[in-house]
Protein backbone atom coordinates (compact mmCIF):
# COMPACT_ATOMS: atom_id res chain seq x y z
CA UNK A 1 0.00 0.00 0.00
CA UNK A 2 0.83 3.66 -0.51
CA UNK A 3 -0.59 6.11 0.57
CA UNK A 4 0.24 10.16 0.49
CA UNK A 5 -0.91 12.35 3.82
CA UNK A 6 -2.05 15.90 3.25
CA UNK A 7 -0.72 18.36 5.86
CA UNK A 8 2.21 18.30 8.51
CA UNK A 9 0.14 19.55 11.54
CA UNK A 10 -0.47 17.90 14.82
CA UNK A 11 -2.63 14.63 13.18
CA UNK A 12 -0.86 14.90 9.94
CA UNK A 13 1.92 14.02 11.97
CA UNK A 14 0.31 11.17 13.88
CA UNK A 15 -1.04 9.55 11.35
CA UNK A 16 1.94 9.63 8.72
CA UNK A 17 4.05 8.25 11.97
CA UNK A 18 1.04 5.25 12.81
CA UNK A 19 0.85 4.55 9.10
CA UNK A 20 4.82 4.56 8.36
CA UNK A 21 5.26 2.41 11.52
CA UNK A 22 2.90 -0.38 10.29
CA UNK A 23 4.63 -0.41 7.26
CA UNK A 24 2.68 1.30 5.01
CA UNK A 25 4.66 3.17 2.28
CA UNK A 26 3.91 6.66 3.29
CA UNK A 27 4.62 10.03 1.65
CA UNK A 28 3.92 13.18 3.70
CA UNK A 29 2.89 16.51 1.79
CA UNK A 30 3.55 19.72 2.60
CA UNK A 31 3.28 22.91 0.83
CA UNK A 32 6.34 24.96 2.87
CA UNK A 33 9.66 24.04 1.48
CA UNK A 34 11.61 24.64 4.51
CA UNK A 35 9.34 22.64 6.67
CA UNK A 36 9.59 19.76 3.94
CA UNK A 37 13.32 19.96 4.24
CA UNK A 38 13.08 19.58 7.93
CA UNK A 39 10.60 16.95 7.83
CA UNK A 40 13.14 15.21 5.23
CA UNK A 41 16.41 15.60 7.44
CA UNK A 42 14.64 14.92 10.90
CA UNK A 43 11.79 12.94 10.42
CA UNK A 44 8.43 12.62 12.77
CA UNK A 45 8.74 12.83 17.06
CA UNK A 46 6.33 11.17 17.97
CA UNK A 47 5.57 10.72 21.93
CA UNK A 48 2.45 8.75 23.28
CA UNK A 49 2.08 6.27 26.00
CA UNK A 50 4.90 3.96 24.89
CA UNK A 51 7.49 6.80 24.70
CA UNK A 52 9.15 8.49 22.06
CA UNK A 53 9.67 7.95 18.85
CA UNK A 54 11.80 8.87 15.74
CA UNK A 55 9.73 8.07 12.62
CA UNK A 56 10.73 8.72 8.52
CA UNK A 57 7.95 8.31 5.86
CA UNK A 58 9.11 7.27 3.12
CA UNK A 59 9.33 10.65 1.41
CA UNK A 60 8.18 14.26 2.33
CA UNK A 61 7.46 16.28 -0.98
CA UNK A 62 6.31 19.04 -1.95
CA UNK A 63 3.36 17.94 -4.54
CA UNK A 64 1.10 15.20 -4.12
CA UNK A 65 2.63 12.12 -5.69
CA UNK A 66 0.61 9.64 -8.86
CA UNK A 67 0.27 6.06 -8.21
CA UNK A 68 -1.08 6.28 -4.92
CA UNK A 69 -3.56 3.64 -3.17
CA UNK A 70 -4.87 6.62 -1.03
CA UNK A 71 -4.67 10.26 -0.09
CA UNK A 72 -5.32 11.14 3.27
CA UNK A 73 -6.49 14.99 3.87
CA UNK A 74 -5.71 16.52 6.87
CA UNK A 75 -4.82 19.99 5.98
CA UNK A 76 -6.61 23.06 8.05
CA UNK A 77 -10.01 23.48 6.40
CA UNK A 78 -9.41 26.92 4.85
CA UNK A 79 -6.41 25.17 2.51
CA UNK A 80 -8.56 22.96 1.06
CA UNK A 81 -9.40 24.81 -1.99
CA UNK A 82 -5.51 25.05 -2.77
CA UNK A 83 -4.92 21.23 -2.84
CA UNK A 84 -3.47 19.77 -5.87
CA UNK A 85 -4.47 15.96 -6.23
CA UNK A 86 -4.28 13.19 -7.94
CA UNK A 87 -7.25 11.61 -10.89
CA UNK A 88 -8.52 8.32 -10.22
CA UNK A 89 -7.09 7.88 -6.73
CA UNK A 90 -9.47 7.85 -3.88
CA UNK A 91 -9.34 10.97 -1.44
CA UNK A 92 -10.18 10.69 2.30
CA UNK A 93 -11.29 13.95 4.31
CA UNK A 94 -10.54 13.79 7.91
CA UNK A 95 -10.42 17.32 8.58
CA UNK A 96 -12.61 19.44 10.58
CA UNK A 97 -15.89 21.29 10.09
CA UNK A 98 -18.02 21.67 7.09
CA UNK A 99 -17.32 22.34 3.42
CA UNK A 100 -14.59 20.26 2.25
CA UNK A 101 -16.51 17.43 1.31
CA UNK A 102 -18.38 19.94 -1.53
CA UNK A 103 -14.53 20.88 -2.53
CA UNK A 104 -13.01 17.55 -3.03
CA UNK A 105 -15.83 16.33 -4.66
CA UNK A 106 -15.90 19.69 -7.19
CA UNK A 107 -12.16 18.73 -7.55
CA UNK A 108 -11.96 14.50 -8.02
CA UNK A 109 -15.27 13.52 -8.38
CA UNK A 110 -18.08 12.59 -6.08
CA UNK A 111 -17.07 9.16 -7.11
CA UNK A 112 -13.18 9.12 -5.97
CA UNK A 113 -14.07 10.56 -2.25
CA UNK A 114 -14.53 9.07 1.24
CA UNK A 115 -15.27 11.20 3.82
CA UNK A 116 -15.83 11.32 7.34
CA UNK A 117 -13.81 12.59 11.43
CA UNK A 118 -11.29 11.16 13.44
CA UNK A 119 -11.02 11.59 17.49
CA UNK A 120 -7.55 10.92 17.52
CA UNK A 121 -6.06 14.02 20.02
CA UNK A 122 -2.84 15.63 19.20
CA UNK A 123 -0.93 18.32 20.07
CA UNK A 124 1.73 19.81 17.56
CA UNK A 125 5.28 20.74 20.11
CA UNK A 126 7.19 21.86 16.93
CA UNK A 127 7.77 21.29 13.51
CA UNK A 128 7.54 16.90 13.11
CA UNK A 129 7.31 16.67 16.91
CA UNK A 130 3.77 15.48 18.14
CA UNK A 131 2.31 14.30 20.81
CA UNK A 132 -0.56 12.04 21.04
CA UNK A 133 -3.08 12.98 24.02
CA UNK A 134 -5.65 10.63 23.50
CA UNK A 135 -7.52 7.86 20.99
CA UNK A 136 -10.66 7.79 19.97
CA UNK A 137 -12.49 6.01 16.70
CA UNK A 138 -12.23 7.68 13.23
CA UNK A 139 -15.31 6.80 11.33
CA UNK A 140 -15.48 6.61 7.48
CA UNK A 141 -17.37 5.97 4.50
CA UNK A 142 -18.14 6.53 0.59
CA UNK A 143 -19.56 10.06 0.10
CA UNK A 144 -21.27 8.29 -3.09
CA UNK A 145 -20.18 4.89 -4.31
CA UNK A 146 -15.93 4.62 -3.54
CA UNK A 147 -14.89 1.99 -1.65
CA UNK A 148 -13.34 2.00 1.91
CA UNK A 149 -12.16 -1.07 2.16
CA UNK A 150 -8.90 -0.54 1.56
CA UNK A 151 -8.90 2.55 4.00
CA UNK A 152 -10.64 0.82 6.60
CA UNK A 153 -7.61 -1.82 6.69
CA UNK A 154 -4.67 0.12 6.34
CA UNK A 155 -5.73 2.58 9.54
CA UNK A 156 -6.85 -0.65 11.35
CA UNK A 157 -3.33 -2.19 10.57
CA UNK A 158 -1.73 0.73 11.75
CA UNK A 159 -3.93 0.23 15.22
CA UNK A 160 -6.59 3.47 14.21
CA UNK A 161 -9.70 2.06 15.96
CA UNK A 162 -11.85 2.32 12.81
CA UNK A 163 -15.33 2.53 11.87
CA UNK A 164 -17.28 2.04 8.76
CA UNK A 165 -20.21 4.76 8.70
CA UNK A 166 -23.33 4.69 5.59
CA UNK A 167 -23.90 8.19 6.41
CA UNK A 168 -21.02 10.53 6.41
CA UNK A 169 -22.37 13.22 6.39
CA UNK A 170 -24.21 13.11 9.36
CA UNK A 171 -20.74 12.00 11.38
CA UNK A 172 -19.17 15.36 9.91
CA UNK A 173 -22.02 17.03 11.14
CA UNK A 174 -22.04 16.00 14.86
CA UNK A 175 -18.52 16.55 14.98
CA UNK A 176 -19.03 20.07 13.44
CA UNK A 177 -22.16 20.68 16.22
CA UNK A 178 -19.57 19.47 19.10
CA UNK A 179 -16.69 21.60 17.54
CA UNK A 180 -19.20 24.28 17.24
CA UNK A 181 -19.80 24.39 21.42
CA UNK A 182 -15.73 23.67 22.58
CA UNK A 183 -13.58 24.93 19.97
CA UNK A 184 -14.31 29.04 19.74
CA UNK A 185 -15.45 29.16 23.62
CA UNK A 186 -12.07 27.42 24.51
CA UNK A 187 -10.30 29.83 21.81
CA UNK A 188 -11.79 32.58 23.62
CA UNK A 189 -11.52 31.85 27.01
CA UNK A 190 -7.90 30.71 26.65
CA UNK A 191 -9.17 27.44 28.51
CA UNK A 192 -8.88 23.90 28.27
CA UNK A 193 -11.69 21.89 27.08
CA UNK A 194 -12.93 20.54 31.08
CA UNK A 195 -13.10 24.16 32.25
CA UNK A 196 -16.24 24.96 29.97
CA UNK A 197 -17.89 22.78 32.69
CA UNK A 198 -17.03 24.70 35.53
CA UNK A 199 -18.27 28.07 34.65
CA UNK A 200 -22.02 28.28 34.80
CA UNK A 201 -22.22 31.03 32.17
CA UNK A 202 -19.91 29.45 29.94
CA UNK A 203 -21.58 25.90 30.28
CA UNK A 204 -25.08 27.28 29.10
CA UNK A 205 -23.57 29.09 26.44
CA UNK A 206 -21.64 26.02 25.45
CA UNK A 207 -25.02 24.53 25.38
CA UNK A 208 -26.95 27.38 23.70
CA UNK A 209 -24.11 26.83 20.91
CA UNK A 210 -24.49 23.31 20.17
CA UNK A 211 -28.63 23.87 20.57
CA UNK A 212 -28.28 26.22 17.66
CA UNK A 213 -25.74 24.13 15.48
CA UNK A 214 -28.17 20.85 15.84
CA UNK A 215 -31.24 22.96 14.39
CA UNK A 216 -28.80 24.04 11.22
CA UNK A 217 -28.08 20.17 10.90
CA UNK A 218 -31.83 19.20 10.78
CA UNK A 219 -32.11 21.88 7.54
CA UNK A 220 -29.99 19.56 5.98
CA UNK A 221 -32.17 16.46 6.53
CA UNK A 222 -29.74 14.66 9.57
CA UNK A 223 -31.46 13.95 12.24
CA UNK A 224 -29.67 12.38 15.94
CA UNK A 225 -31.16 9.91 17.94
CA UNK A 226 -29.44 10.79 20.92
CA UNK A 227 -28.63 14.67 22.72
CA UNK A 228 -25.86 16.41 20.74
CA UNK A 229 -25.68 18.61 24.14
CA UNK A 230 -25.29 15.60 26.43
CA UNK A 231 -22.38 14.17 23.83
CA UNK A 232 -20.56 17.69 24.32
CA UNK A 233 -20.42 17.91 27.64
CA UNK A 234 -19.11 14.17 28.00
CA UNK A 235 -16.38 15.36 25.24
CA UNK A 236 -15.46 18.11 27.46
CA UNK A 237 -15.39 15.37 30.43
CA UNK A 238 -13.57 12.88 28.93
CA UNK A 239 -11.00 15.24 27.24
CA UNK A 240 -10.73 17.82 30.76
CA UNK A 241 -7.17 18.21 30.06
CA UNK A 242 -6.84 19.06 26.27
CA UNK A 243 -6.16 22.01 23.97
CA UNK A 244 -8.29 22.01 21.37
CA UNK A 245 -6.97 22.73 17.56
CA UNK A 246 -8.85 26.08 17.63
CA UNK A 247 -6.64 27.30 20.92
CA UNK A 248 -3.85 25.83 19.65
CA UNK A 249 -3.98 27.74 16.78
CA UNK A 250 -4.56 31.30 18.90
CA UNK A 251 -2.06 30.53 20.61
CA UNK A 252 0.79 29.69 17.90
CA UNK A 253 -0.62 33.54 16.33
CA UNK A 254 -2.24 31.12 13.08
CA UNK A 255 -5.71 31.50 11.30
CA UNK A 256 -8.06 29.34 13.01
CA UNK A 257 -10.92 27.29 11.10
CA UNK A 258 -13.55 29.00 12.63
CA UNK A 259 -14.88 29.67 9.22
CA UNK A 260 -15.24 25.81 8.43
CA UNK A 261 -17.16 25.02 12.13
CA UNK A 262 -19.05 28.40 13.32
CA UNK A 263 -18.80 30.59 10.27
CA UNK A 264 -20.08 27.64 7.84
CA UNK A 265 -23.31 26.75 10.22
CA UNK A 266 -24.06 30.88 10.57
CA UNK A 267 -24.08 30.95 6.56
CA UNK A 268 -26.16 27.60 5.83
CA UNK A 269 -28.43 28.75 8.74
CA UNK A 270 -28.68 31.88 6.49
CA UNK A 271 -29.81 30.04 3.69
CA UNK A 272 -32.46 28.23 5.93
CA UNK A 273 -33.73 31.56 6.95
CA UNK A 274 -33.05 29.68 10.80
CA UNK A 275 -31.36 32.55 13.51
CA UNK A 276 -27.88 31.49 15.25
CA UNK A 277 -27.02 34.70 17.13
CA UNK A 278 -24.80 32.84 19.56
CA UNK A 279 -23.11 30.91 16.94
CA UNK A 280 -22.60 34.13 15.12
CA UNK A 281 -21.76 36.08 18.03
CA UNK A 282 -18.45 33.79 18.79
CA UNK A 283 -17.75 33.68 15.04
CA UNK A 284 -17.26 37.48 14.83
CA UNK A 285 -14.98 37.48 17.89
CA UNK A 286 -13.08 35.14 17.00
CA UNK A 287 -12.19 36.70 13.63
CA UNK A 288 -11.65 39.67 15.73
CA UNK A 289 -9.24 37.65 17.64
CA UNK A 290 -7.34 36.36 14.72
CA UNK A 291 -7.04 39.73 13.22
CA UNK A 292 -5.82 41.53 16.46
Amino acid sequence: MKVAIIGPGALGCLFAARLTQSGVRTTLVDHRTDRAAHLRESGITLEDGKGMHRVRPAAVTLNTPTGQDLVIVLTKAYSTNSLALPPDTPVLTLQNGLGNVEILCAAVGSAHVLAGTTCEAATLLGEGHVRHTGRGVTALGAWTSCSPARAIEVLGKAGFDVELTEIPGKKIWEKAVINAGINPLTGLLNVPNGRLMEIPEVRQLLRDLVVEAAKVATTEGYRFEYSLVERTEEVCRQTAANISSMLQDVRAGKPTEIDAISGQIVRRAQNASLPTPRTRMVWQLMKGLEQR
